[in-house]
């Protein structure tokens, strides 16, 4: 059985994240596709550690590391020692980053208007609840081998 769907999430997906970063320059948000998804995560629920972030992402640990220091450089995070816990850092959004929350939202629902663009609300639903599918799948795979 030969298949294409792989290759079709693979090259959309790097080209909605080449758009998706254009469309932030040009509304002057100058940050990556890795920094947005971590933003993401934490405007919904700031105070998170590198783990955590790391699992809502699905990003690898070392990676979030990676990406969360170039972000405490340029001041859009910061990194706190946890007091109850001296062990562990926290990463917190700066208030820099809570000000670009608006404006990434309304680059988001620009590149979701331009990735259903001539879909119909049942074609959307369809769509998502196939990758749904696939996701649940690997994701089962994924803990069931590790």
């Amino acid at each position: 059985m030969e298949t294409r769907g792989g290759f079709y999430i693979t090259r959309i997906k790097h080209l909605q994240a080449r758009i998706f970063e254009k469309l932030l320059t040009e509304n002057g948000i100058e940050i990556s596709s890795g920094q947005g998804r971590i933003l993401f995560v934490l405007w919904k629920e700031d105070h998170l550690t590198v783990s955590e972030i790391s699992q809502k992402t699905s990003l690898a640990k070392n990676t979030v590391s990676i990406i969360v220091d170039g972000m405490v450089q340029k001041g859009i995070l910061e990194r706190n020692i946890n007091p109850a816990n001296r062990r562990q850092t926290i990463i917190s959004l700066t208030e820099y980053a809570r000000a670009l929350r608006k404006k990434y939202e309304q680059v988001s629902q620009q590149m979701n208007h331009l990735f259903y663009q001539g879909f119909s609300e049942k074609e959307r639903e369809e769509f998502e609840g196939y990758l749904a599918r696939i996701l649940d799948t690997l994701t089962q795979f994924e803990e069931n081998n590790n």
